[in-house]
């Protein structure tokens, strides 16, 4: 009797309609190859949900994810809408129910692509640190406005983090390099490089820890020289974009944001934008969501699956199928096409 997996579908935002369609054939293609099965359940949530209901998603669209397996994102996000309304509508919200507290962003050399070789995975705090919802605003229009925004870390916060990423390093290298302003961020970080340390040492990992404006020139300058990466929810989210950018575009960049204990399910997106400059026009690179669908698949332990369908994306590239954003002239469907007639292969 085959497995089966109850997936949920947000295709959001811009090119999210576009790029979640192929990941999704892909993952159906090697449901057929590997026997197993997926329940897709379309959520038409977003930006259109929220211009006619005035919110991103349903009062109980949190309970409504809760009983599948995983979720899969295409973006959000709309010019006529703020983006902190589109974000913490939909996104952060899920992140934060399902104590998503592992955003796991991995950056790899692209095949044909000029540039060092790369191989990191950055592990992202994802539910606390700089993006807290302490603060506020005092004095609206006034000459004396103010905003205080309050970042929080908490040990239980930094422990479970930095354990994961010893984790992965302790199958790697078994160094983690740690992302800190410790010299200038008076107690947050320093808490942060404390804590980090103490979990490093009883993983038995080594830490580097690098301040962040440093460990940025490093991405640039010797990013070979990089393999695991912990860092909060703010250094995180700057340090996978450059990673993507330095492999050859933000059109590439997955995530997976996880509950490692899999007591909910994980959420798994492209990190690119709805890219609404381009929405519409057919090509848009699906390259990003299809990785990610990958990741979903090795979460979910169709390890097999998983594998194939990344060599598979990565195989396409190396054969010169590449969209716009990678120098190429391909359009979506036609990519897609690529990795699917490559899975078919293997």
């Amino acid at each position: 009797m085959s497995t089966s997996y109850t997936v949920d579908v947000i295709a959001g935002d811009g090119i999210g309609p576009e790029v979640v369609p192929a990941a999704i054939a892909c993952v159906d293609r090697l449901a057929e190859l590997h026997g197993f099965a997926v329940d897709w359940r379309e959520r038409d949530w977003g930006s259109e949900h929220h211009r006619r209901h005035g919110a991103m998603m349903p009062e109980d669209g949190l309970e409504q994810l809760r009983t599948g397996d995983a979720i899969f994102l295409g973006a959000v996000g709309a010019p006529d809408i703020p983006d902190h309304v589109t974000l913490w509508g939909l996104l952060i919200p899920i992140r934060r129910a399902f104590r998503q507290y592992v955003n796991l962003r991995p950056v790899k050399s692209l095949p044909g692509r000029p540039g060092p070789e790369l191989d990191m995975l950055i592990v992202r705090e994802n539910v606390e640190g700089e993006y807290s919802e302490i603060g506020g605003r005092y004095g609206q229009g006034t000459p004396d406005e103010a905003a205080i925004q309050e970042a929080v870390f908490t040990r239980r916060g930094i422990e479970r983090v930095t354990r994961f990423a010893a984790e992965r390093a302790l199958e790697r290298s078994g160094t983690i390099v740690s992302a800190t302003k410790s010299n200038g961020i008076i107690h947050t970080m320093p808490f942060w490089d404390e804590v980090v340390a103490e979990v490093a040492a009883d993983a038995g990992v080594r830490v580097d820890s690098v301040l962040i404006d440093a460990l940025a020139a490093r991405f640039v300058l010797a990013p070979a020289s990089i393999d695991v990466v912990v860092a909060s929810n703010l250094f995180g989210d700057i340090l996978s974009d450059l990673g993507a950018a330095i492999a050859g575009s933000i059109g590439i960049a997955p995530s997976a944001n996880l509950n490692p204990e899999r007591e909910f399910p994980s959420l798994f997106e492209p990190v690119h934008g709805s890219a609404p400059d381009i929405a519409g026009r057919g090509v848009a690179n699906p390259f990003a969501a299809i990785w990610s669908a990958a990741m979903m698949l090795e979460h979910l332990g169709e390890t097999d699956a998983a594998a194939a369908l990344e060599r598979a994306c990565f195989g396409a590239l190396a054969d010169g199928v590449a969209t716009a954003d990678l120098g190429g002239e391909a359009t979506t469907a036609e990519f897609t096409q690529a990795v699917l007639g490559r899975l078919s292969d293997m």
